[in-house]
C-alpha cells in the first residue's frame, strides 16, 4: 500500500516513549513455540514486530519458546526461520528460551529464598479443585507453608531427577483469593522426563510459559513485548515476576488477533488435518500456513500488504479471506507472465489457412512496461476451450458458434463454418475459416467482434497437470459450528485437470508465477519436473467464490 496511513495504537505508544526519552531504541521479539508451522496469523505478528524496528531505531529478536520438549522439533525451528526470511525480515539474534534454563532455575531459587515459591505435591486434579472460581476464593495447598530450606532441597531434587513426572511442581506463593485467577499460586515448574531438541537430557524439569516468557523478555532487554489479547490477564503475573526478581522491566502490550473466515489457525487443529491425511502436509496449498501459501503462489509482498491492510487494533474481528485474495491478485497482476493454457480442448481446423506455421508476437505482461514479448506458433490446427463453443447459443453469446466470428488472442478473427461430431452426436472438432487481413496489430478488415478466445497451437501444445485449489472449508467459521470442524471440509477444495499449454511454458522455469489467460493465476509446484509440469492455482481472476455462494 502506497498511501499514508495513521499510526496504530502501539506506534503511538512508541512515539511517546521515544519523544520522552524513555528509550533510545526499541527492542521487540517474535517468540513462536516450535510445535508446528507458522500460519497467516503469525504473519501478522511478524510484520508488526519486525515492522516496528524497521520504522523506529532498534532491532527484533527471533526467540523460540521451547519449554515443552514433547511437542517441539528441529523441523519446526527450521521452517519458522525460513518463513520469517521469506516474508522479508531479518532478526538480530536467534535465541531460545532453553538458552536461559540455568538462569530461570536460579530465578526460581531466588523466589524460594524470598518465600515467594514452594514445592507442591498436589496432583493437577487436586490443584484444580483448590483453585476456586471467579467469584469464590481458592484454598491454600497443605504444602504451602513448607520451610524455605525444605523447598530448596526438594526443588534441587526435582532438578536432579529424584521424582516421577507429575508428582511435584514448583508454585509461586501469591494469593489464593486473588481476583485474577492466574495469580492464585501459578505453577512455575513441572517435572517432565523428556528429551529436549536442544538441551538433550540435561533437564527433567521445565519452566511453564508464564515463568519463562517475561523473564526471557527481561534478559533480552525487550522494551515492548507484544502479544495477543488472550494474554491480557497474564500481564499482572508478568509484572509480578519482574518486580519480585528485580530484573529489567520489560512491558507487555496486547493487540487483537485477526481471525479469517473459511479458515482454522489453531495449531492443534492444523496438526489434526495433517496427521489424519485430510491434507498432504503442512505445506499443502490449501493450508493457511505460510509455507502452504508460498507453495500456492502467494508472494511475500501480498502477505505484507494484507497484514498492513487489516491493521492492528484492540478489538477482535473476522477478516474476509477475499481481502487476502485481493492482495495477491493485485500483486500478481503486476508481475505474472501471461500464458495461454487450454484445460478441456476442442480441436479447430482452419480450412482456408495455408499448410504452414507462422510466428506471432505477443506481450508477456501488459501491466509491465519491461515485460517484453514472446513468440507463438500459429497453424491451421489449434485447440480452444470446449466451453468457448456452443452449437445453439442464447442471445448475446459472444463466443464461438456456427456462423459466428471471434478473435483469437494475438492472432486472427475466425468464423465457425462446420461442426464435426462422432456417432454418438458429441462434438469432436470445428471447421473454421480465418479473415486474412485481421491479424492482431495489423487488422484492416474493418470487422468488429465482441469475443476474444485464448488458444494453443495443436502441434506443439505441452501437456501439463493443473491443480485447481479452492477454500479448504465450506462454512465461514468451521470452529463455531456444531459438531467436528472437519465435517465442514470443502470436498471440492482440490480438482486436478489436464491442460495444454503454449510451449513457452517449457522455457519459463526461471519464472514461477503466471496468469493463464481467462483462467486465473498459477505457479509451478515443487513436484514439477522436466516432462511433467505441475501447476497450482493461486487464485481465480475474480472472486468467483462470492458469486457461487449467492447462487447457492
Amino acid at each position: 500500500m502506497s498511501e499514508e496511513r495513521s499510526l496504530n495504537f502501539i506506534e503511538e505508544i512508541i512515539d511517546e516513549h521515544l519523544k520522552a526519552g524513555k528509550y533510545q531504541q526499541i527492542v521487540t521479539r517474535f517468540p513462536p513455540e516450535p510445535n508446528g508451522y507458522l500460519h497467516i496469523g503469525h504473519a501478522s505478528s511478524i510484520c508488526l514486530n519486525f515492522g516496528l524496528t524497521k520504522k523506529y531505531p532498534g532491532y527484533t529478536n527471533l526467540r523460540f519458546d521451547d519449554t515443552n520438549p514433547t511437542t517441539e522439533e528441529t523441523e519446526y525451528v527450521e521452517s519458522i526461520k525460513n518463513d520469517v526470511k521469506w516474508l522479508g525480515f531479518e532478526w538480530k539474534h536467534e535465541l531460545y528460551a532453553s538458552d536461559y534454563f540455568d538462569t530461570l532455575y536460579e530465578y526460581a531459587v531466588t523466589l524460594i529464598k524470598k518465600n515467594r515459591a514452594y514445592v507442591d505435591d498436589s496432583s493437577s486434579e487436586e490443584m484444580a479443585s483448590m483453585k476456586g472460581t471467579p467469584t469464590e476464593p481458592g484454598k491454600d495447598s497443605v504444602y504451602r507453608n513448607r520451610s524455605i530450606e525444605e523447598n530448596l532441597q526438594l526443588f534441587e531434587q526435582m532438578k536432579n531427577g529424584a521424582f516421577a513426572d507429575g508428582t511435584k511442581t514448583l508454585r509461586a506463593k501469591i494469593d489464593m483469593a486473588h481476583m485474577n485467577m492466574l495469580m492464585r499460586d501459578p505453577v512455575l515448574y513441572r517435572i517432565k522426563h523428556a528429551h529436549h531438541h536442544r538441551t538433550g537430557d540435561k533437564w527433567c524439569i521445565y519452566p511453564m510459559y508464564d515463568f519463562a516468557h517475561g523473564q526471557s523478555d527481561s534478559i533480552e532487554n525487550i522494551t515492548h513485548s507484544i502479544c495477543t489479547l488472550e494474554f491480557v490477564p497474564h500481564r499482572e503475573l508478568y509484572d509480578w515476576f519482574i518486580n519480585e526478581l528485580e530484573i529489567y522491566p520489560s512491558h507487555q502490550y496486547e493487540f487483537a488477533r485477526r481471525n479469517i473466515n473459511y479458515t482454522v489457525t489453531s495449531k492443534r487443529k492444523l496438526l489434526q488435518l495433517v496427521n489424519e491425511k485430510h491434507v498432504e502436509g503442512w505445506d499443502d496449498p490449501r493450508m493457511p500456513t505460510v509455507s502452504g501459501l508460498r507453495r500456492r503462489g502467494y508472494t511475500p509482498d501480498s502477505i505484507r500488504d494484507f497484514c498492513e491492510r487489516i491493521g492492528i487494533a484492540k478489538r477482535e474481528n473476522m477478516i474476509d479471506v477475499s481481502l487476502l485474495e485481493f492482495c495477491i491478485r493485485e500483486h500478481l497482476n503486476k508481475i505474472a507472465l501471461r500464458r495461454m493454457v487450454v484445460f478441456d480442448p476442442l480441436r479447430v481446423i482452419i480450412t482456408n489457412y495455408p499448410n504452414e506455421t507462422i510466428l506471432l508476437k505477443t506481450e508477456n505482461n501488459p501491466e509491465d512496461p519491461n515485460g517484453g514479448t514472446r513468440e507463438m506458433k500459429f497453424s491451421n490446427e489449434i485447440l480452444i476451450e470446449r466451453d468457448d463453443f456452443m452449437e445453439n447459443p442464447p442471445k448475446k453469446y459472444f463466443r464461438l458458434s456456427p456462423g459466428n466470428k471471434v478473435r483469437l488472442k494475438s492472432a486472427y478473427i475466425i468464423q465457425c463454418d462446420e461442426v464435426l461430431k462422432d456417432a454418438a452426436g458429441n462434438v469432436t472438432a470445428l471447421h473454421c475459416s480465418y479473415i486474412t487481413n485481421s491479424k492482431s496489430g495489423e487488422d484492416t478488415s474493418g470487422i468488429k467482434v465482441q469475443g476474444t478466445l485464448h488458444w494453443v497451437n495443436a502441434a506443439d501444445a505441452v501437456e501439463v497437470e493443473v491443480r485447481e485449489y479452492d477454500r479448504l472449508f465450506k462454512v465461514e467459521d468451521p470452529t463455531d459450528e456444531a459438531g467436528d470442524f472437519k465435517e465442514y471440509l470443502n470436498p471440492d477444495s482440490l480438482k486436478i485437470v489436464k491442460g495444454f499449454a503454449e510451449p513457452a511454458i517449457l522455457t519459463d522455469t526461471n519464472a514461477d508465477r503466471f496468469q493463464f489467460l481467462r483462467k486465473g493465476y498459477y505457479c509451478f509446484d515443487k513436484e514439477s519436473k522436466p516432462g511433467q509440469l505441475v501447476f497450482n492455482r493461486t487464485v481465480t481472476l475474480k472472486d468467483a467464490w462470492a458469486k457461487e455462494q449467492k447462487k447457492g
